[in-house]
């Protein structure tokens, strides 16, 4: 490396608007951050101390009652994916199955 380093001061609004931009459908970590000339790591580390200890969920619709199969408690629909969890499945078993869907 040549020349001089600085730290560069992002504002909250900057990184806000970082954070936020990678959390919309299809946005490209790699590419806002090549934008932002920042390295990813740094706008997920903004995130994680802009939530503090919240864990981040889907947005959850919840619609009047169809019909599911017998014994199954819970459906989940996702564009790519349908999940049936039965009333019987051990939670350690279904947040498993779900933290999967995420990746």
């Amino acid at each position: 490396m040549s020349g001089v380093e600085r730290r560069r001061r992002w504002t909250e609004e900057q990184k806000q608007a970082l954070v936020t931009a990678i959390s919309q459908p299809g946005a490209n970590i790699a590419e806002i951050a090549r934008r932002a000339d920042l390295r990813p790591g740094q706008i997920y580390r903004w995130r994680r101390q802009m939530l503090g200890d919240a864990t981040c969920f889907a947005q959850l619709v919840v619609q009047p009652e169809r019909s599911a199969p017998p014994g199954c408690a819970v459906v989940v629909e996702l564009s790519s994916a349908v999940v049936r969890i039965s009333a019987n499945a051990s939670p350690t078993l279904a947040a498993a199955v779900l933290r999967s869907l995420r990746q």
